[in-house]
This record gives structure tokens, sequence and C-alpha cells, in this order.
């Protein structure tokens, strides 16, 4: 026995047949591999030699998912149902040796086997409800039926895998194996099994955990209610659960069915388009056309951080986890001893959770320098400026650390809409400025925009995407405009927004559509939990906006307990007769004629100019792709990956419609609506936006 074709070999050690799946890089299951499977477990069973059979996969990982490249495309090779039939029919015992992972259809394929053995750091898990689908290959049907409901359920809604030691308190292993030595472990097993006539254990055919759940609706009544906040408007998240319910009041066979029905709508969806659309631009975007993976990178061994407000102690954060020394500094001692409290207070408040130990927060303590003078940061490889958003103070830090930092030092600026470029002109090194927009809280959120000036060299380019990916960040290169790509987006939602309420609507009409549209909120409840009084000046205010007159009422948002709604003292939000008052009178005094707007019309407002914009920012070459700015919202302003994006959603209800909005649009309420000329471009040919 030897290979079976180019992806997998048979070999037989005594006799224990050895089938080896070697697919680079993840073992996905492709056409090639699933008829590798196929015809090689039939050679085994077909052997009387052969009294047991090792699945085991070469390289890194185990078969880690399905080949989703498939996805949408006519089916080849042989199905997995049909391998599926055959595992199960096998007269003799087949394990599945797993190290790395075992995700998706992978961890089905191991589901399949009569028994399973892993190294410790092995994982398992069905992710699949990230790609807007559920496992289709028994996943819903096997699992429950050996860990229990809502165990299951759990691992399936959240798609997040977990570790072999979990696996194996749950009975998903039979045994762990040394560290090293899976081969060595699953061939041990292999011998046992034939040894002690072990039973050809089925998954299928396990009702002890499924029965304890039947005729108990309140399971699953109490997870979708526990849950119905966590998958708001994922529509997988109801198929999977109705499966899982299959498998519990159903025989195996028909919840395999209900399985594959509930798999092949999800499949077709807009929301699994959008999602796996999600899972190959997550990828794309640290690919840089004209800075190459072999780009030279450079040492990043400290860094420094001038501001230790919320957002510099949120990036602060971000290095001590990533086991990084930080130099942070201030100008006051008071700031400089309150910033480093709230950041030892996160943590405590983590470990609290059970998510850190106490020596793990000192550590990542003890990795921070505070001061109070610039000079802590000469001996830094990468100073971030994270100071007020003002061009005059900006620039004046860098005057300072253009002096101080020592050659070959990276500065960044955390502007969110500022000049770089500007920014880098008062130091003599603008090739290694560049900005670093972190969004807030900055330890939390995934969104970094690496914002790449108009002299930055390609060698501080790939060190800050690489250093991104090392502090758990996802990172979207931008180019210099005023509020780079998300801002900038985001000042056509919000100016819409505030014409809305004195045109017709009132702030919680339009909060509801963003939020029905999947947005975690819509604009004035963000603004709200924000601040109004962010850039607001009591000396210059004049009562010009709906906003100013709020501060100057002293109704600041949610920290006040007031501003566009009234809050109770749990920060509860409920409509404002005071604020429904201020908007009447404002546009009675502006001699606005209001009217009833519509749902529809409230989302083509907020959403279209936004599309219209990302054309614009295309167009200038502010982004590479269409699909770096789908990810700049869904990581950064929480927009619904089941939408995936403002840019996807364009190309998937037509550009020709946004178009024509617009041009409605312009020609009743001006030059703002004026559509931009890729968006009329795409639009005549046909295009799609995530094809440029």
């Amino acid at each position: 026995m030897a290979a079976i074709n180019s992806v997998t070999d048979l070999t037989r050690e005594g006799d224990i047949a050895v089938l080896t799946l070697n697919s680079p890089p993840v073992n996905a299951l492709s056409a090639e591999v699933r008829t590798g499977l196929r015809t090689g477990l039939g050679q085994a069973i077909a052997d009387p030699a052969v009294k047991a059979i090792v699945l085991i996969c070469a390289g890194r990982t185990f078969i880690a998912g399905a080949d989703i490249a498939e996805f949408g495309k006519p089916p080849k090779g042989t199905p997995l149902t049909e391998t599926e039939a055959a595992m199960e029919a096998s007269p003799k015992p087949i394990i599945a040796a797993v190290h790395g992972t075992a995700l998706g259809g992978g961890f089905e394929v191991a589901l399949m086997c009569h028994y399973r053995v892993a190294v410790p750091s092995a994982r398992f898990g069905l992710p699949e409800i990230k790609l807007g689908i559920i496992p289709g290959a028994g996943g819903t049907q096997r699992l429950p039926r050996l860990i229990g409901v809502e165990n299951a359920a759990e691992a399936i809604l959240s798609g997040t895998p977990f570790p072999a030691k979990q696996a194996l308190q749950w009975g998903v292993i039979d045994e762990m194996v040394e560290e090293g030595k899976l081969r060595e472990g699953a061939l041990a097993f292999a011998r046992k099994a034939i040894n002690t006539q072990m039973p050809l254990r089925k998954i299928r055919d396990l009702d002890d955990k499924v029965r304890a759940a039947r005729g108990h609706p309140e399971i699953f009544e109490k997870i979708r209610r526990d849950n119905a906040r966590r998958y708001r408007g994922f529509e997988a998240w109801h198929g999977a659960l109705r499966a899982v319910e299959a498998a519990v009041d159903l025989p195996f066979v028909e919840g395999m069915k209900r399985e594959r029905e509930e798999f092949l709508k999800l499949v077709t969806s807009d929301q699994s388009k959008a999602q796996r659309y999600v899972f190959f631009a997550e990828r794309k975007v640290w690919k840089i056309t004209d800075v190459p993976d072999d780009t030279p990178t450079l040492p990043i061994n400290k860094v420094g951080i001038i501001g230790a407000g919320t957002m510099g102690g949120g990036i602060a954060m971000n290095f001590l986890n990533a086991g990084i020394p930080v130099s942070i500094v201030e100008m006051k001692q008071d700031a400089l001893d309150r910033g480093v409290a709230t950041i030892r207070r996160n943590y405590d408040n983590t470990a609290k959770k059970g998510r850190l130990t106490t020596a793990d927060v000192e550590t990542r303590m003890g990795l921070l320098s505070p001061g109070l003078n610039l000079d802590a940061v000469a001996d830094c490889d990468l100073v971030i400026e994270a100071v007020f958003e003002n061009m005059d103070i900006k620039k004046d830090v860098f005057r300072k650390l253009d002096q101080i930092a020592k050659k070959g030092a990276i500065l960044a600026s955390n502007t969110s809409y500022l000049n770089i470029d500007e920014i880098a002109s008062v130091t003599g090194r603008p090739d290694y400025v560049l900005g670093m927009h972190f969004f807030s809280p900055a330890n939390v959120m995934r969104l970094l925009e690496v914002v790449r000036g108009e002299k930055t060299a390609k060698p501080v380019i790939a060190t800050v995407m690489q250093l991104a990916r090392k502090i758990g960040k996802i990172a979207a290169l931008v180019g210099v405009c005023h509020g780079f790509v998300g801002n900038r987006m985001l000042h056509q939602r919000q100016r819409e927004a505030n014409k809305l309420i004195l045109e017709g609507a009132m702030p919680w009409d339009v909060d509801r559509v963003i939020y029905d549209f999947g947005m975690p909120m819509g604009p004035f409840a963000m603004s709200d939990l924000a601040g109004l009084d962010i850039g607001w000046s009591k000396e210059t205010s004049k009562s010009s906006t709906i906003r100013e007159i709020l501060c100057e009422m002293d109704r600041r948002g949610q920290k006040t307990g007031a501003g566009f709604y009234d809050y109770d003292e749990q920060r509860n939000a409920k409509p404002s007769p005071v604020v429904e008052k201020i908007i009447l009178d404002f546009a009675a005094k502006k001699g606005i004629n209001r009217r009833t707007i519509s749902d529809d019309e409230i989302l083509e407002r907020c959403v279209y100019p936004m599309i219209n914009e990302g054309a614009k920012i295309l167009e200038e070459g502010k982004a590479q792709r269409a699909s770096d700015i789908d990810i700049v919202w869904i990581n950064g302003y929480g927009w619904p990956v089941y939408r995936g994006g403002p840019m996807f959603y364009a190309d998937l209800i037509g550009s020709g419609k946004v178009l024509g909005k617009m041009k409605e649009f312009e020609a009743t309420m001006g030059e703002d609506f004026k559509p931009a000329r890729l968006l009329e471009t795409v639009a005549a040919d046909g295009r799609r936006l995530q094809d440029l």
C-alpha cells in the first residue's frame, strides 16, 4: 500500500492501516482530499490483513475545515456523505488522530470515526456559524448525542474552538496522547482496540444525552432567550438551533435530513455570502500592493506612548498584553497616576472574571514605565502620540520627539482625522512617520487604521502591519485624507441623521432604523454614549445646532443622565419630551416644514451617502480595495458582519439602485448627494465594487 492520490497515503503497521492526508496548508476537505479519504478507507476496509484503521494528517494540523472556495460551485469529487456511510459501515474500528485543529467538516469527520485520540495542544470546533451556515455533515446531530444539548448548542452557536482538555472531559476524545508522539499514541490505541475487541462505537446510535432533553422545550427557550442579543439578526443562529432540536426530537436519519435542509437554505443566503466575503476580506487586508511580503521590517522591542488618557492607556495595554515593554508619558503627575490606575483597574477586573491570574496582572504592570519627561521614550523603537486632537499640539509633540527619539525609531500619531503629512513635515524623518488610528476602547476594539503618509517608507509600513498582528489587531492600510476611511464615511451618516431630525424624524426614529439594520446603536445613542461635549466649547457655543443647545443645558449624554435621550440610574434610555420640543422649536425657527419620513428614507439617507463616499475613497486611492473599507466598518464601527460591509452591501442591492437614489436625493436636496464618478462607472458597466 502507498499513495492513493497526490494528497493521500495508505500504509500498514502490522495489522493496522494508517491513512495519512497531506494537503497543505490546513488539509481542507477539498474534492481531492474527500476522494483520497474515501478511496483509502475503502482499500483499508477491503484488506483482510487490516484489523484497525488510523486516520491522521501530515503538516501542522488535522483537517481544519471544508474548502470554502468550493462553495457555490458545481460539486465534484466524492461527496462527504459517501465517506460517512463507508466509515459508519466499517467492520473495523477507525481511530482519528488529531493534532492542530479539527474544525468544521474536519471535526465532523473525526466524529464519524469510532474513536478519537489527540495531543494536548489540539483544538476542536464547529465554526460554520461564522460563515453564515451550520455544520452540514452531521455536526448538529452527533455533537449533542456526545456532549449534551447545552454544551453542543454553545459550541455550535459560538463557533469557538475548545481545547483538548475540554474535549477529554466531555468525551469528545477517548484518550490524550503525548505531545509530539501522535502517531505512536494512535497506533497504541488501535492495538488496544484490537486486543480488547473494543466495540464499534457509533455516535449516531448514542441516545442518553439527547433523551435527557426530549420533552423539555424550555431548554431551547432558555438558549434563545439568553442569546437573543448576542446573535441578533443572524439567520444561521436560528437554523443551527432548529437542527439541534431535530437531534433531540427526531431519529438520526430524519435529523440529518433537517440539518441538510437548514444548511442548503443558508449556504445560498445573502448573509452567508456576506460572511464568506468577510472571511476572505480579512485575509486580503494584509496584502499591500507595493509592499511585498519579504519587505524587511524593523525590530520593535520597546514602545513609547505620549498621553496616558483613555486612548493612551488603552493603546499601552495592547503592547503590555503582547509582552512588549511600554514607557508612558504624561505632563502632570495626577494625570499620569490616573492613567496608570485605570490600566491596573482594567487588568484587575479582567482577573476577577478569571481571564487573567494575579501573576499575569503583575507581569503586565511590570512592563509599564510611567514618566513625566519625553526623554523617557529616547530608547523606544516606536513612539505613539495620543494627545488632544489638535494639529498645533500634535506638531509641537512631533518636533520634540524628532529630537529625542533615537535614529530609526518610528513616530506614529493616533489621530482620528488630522493630516499625517502635515504632522510629518515638522520632523527630519518623514519616512519614519505614519498614523496608527486605534479605536476606542483601544484595548478592546480590533481595528487599527494604519495611515500611510506621502513619504512613509515601505519597511515602516511592513513593520507596523506585522506589529498589528502581534498585538491582536486587524490592520487596514489607508491614505491621508480628513477622517481617513472610517470617520470620513461616518461624517456622511452623521450629517444626514442631523438633517433628518429637523425635517421630520426624531432621534429615536433614526436610531431604531439603524439598530434594526444591524448596527449596535444608532447615531444619537452613540453620541450620548461618547459624550455630546467632545469638541464642544462653552465659550464659543451659540445654540446653532441641536447638539450645542443640549450641551448648553448640561444635557451632555449618558454621563449627565440626559442627552438626546433621558436616562435612569442604570443608564437605560427613553425618548425625551424635552428634546422633542427643542427639535420642534429649532425647526420652526429655521423655517423648516416638517414632514413624515419613512423608515426606508432614513436608511437610504444614512447608508447610501456612506457608500458613495466609499466609492470616492477608492477613486482617490485612499483605500486599496473595497473589501478593506468593509473591514474598517465591520471591525471599527460595528457594521453587521452578515451584511458584509457598506461596499458589499452596495453590490448586494445593486450599485444602480444606490446611484438612482443618490441622483434623486441630489435633485431635491443638493450637492451633498452628488454621486461619485466611480459609482456611476460601476453602475453603468454592471460591475461590482468588490471586484475593483
